[in-house]
């Protein structure tokens, strides 16, 4: 199974275990009832942007979008068993280096944003994610409930997530970076 079926799977899984129509989702999240089912059938990839406000309305954090909580997760994720994914609109690819897993709060991920490409999301999906990110390549522009943050190699940036957010390469190169999210 591709991982944008795995993705697809997963959403329908989140709506249907929470006995949520179609229409019922699109009032709590704000995209329209045709995008979702095209979503859902695979017509068509969501954004980065919609799938935050996926995991707001659904109130769980957006590695769980990317997967189904495993019950035994494995110790070792494999390279070539870690999801990727990637929003052609933003220029981003999010990599599942270490997904959700009964009793552990936090997830890793390595994100990875072409030159000129932002990605942002309109609120948390949870409040008070706790984020810590460390920037491998390049530099990142990093807005957090309306404080920036330049970043360059090397960097780390740590903050606890209570409004929208977002990220952008600026260039020349792409920006490439671990984020490790802890849920409260």
């Amino acid at each position: 199974m591709s991982d944008v079926e795995m993705l697809i799977r997963s959403l329908v899984a989140l709506r249907e275990g929470r006995g949520w129509s179609l229409d019922e989702l699109a009032s709590r999240c704000g995209i329209s009832r045709a995008t979702l089912s095209r979503i859902e059938r695979g017509e068509t990839s969501p954004t980065a942007a919609v799938l935050g406000q996926l995991a707001t309305a659904f109130g769980v954090p957006m590695a769980e979008l990317f997967g189904v909580v495993q019950e035994m997760a494995p110790p070792v994720v494999r390279h070539a068993e870690q999801e990727v994914w990637t929003d052609q609109e933003s220029g981003f690819t999010r990599r599942s280096l270490s997904p959700p897993s009964p009793g552990f709060r936090a997830t890793v991920i390595e994100g990875q944003i072409e030159p000129g490409g932002r990605v942002a999301y309109g609120a948390s999906p949870l409040p008070d994610l706790e984020h810590y990110l460390v920037l491998l390549e390049g530099a990142l522009n990093v807005d957090v409930g309306g404080t920036s943050y330049c970043l360059l190699a090397g960097d780390c940036l740590r903050f606890r997530l209570r409004s929208g957010n977002s990220y952008h390469a600026p260039g020349p190169e792409k920006a490439r970076y671990i984020l490790t999210v802890v849920a409260p």
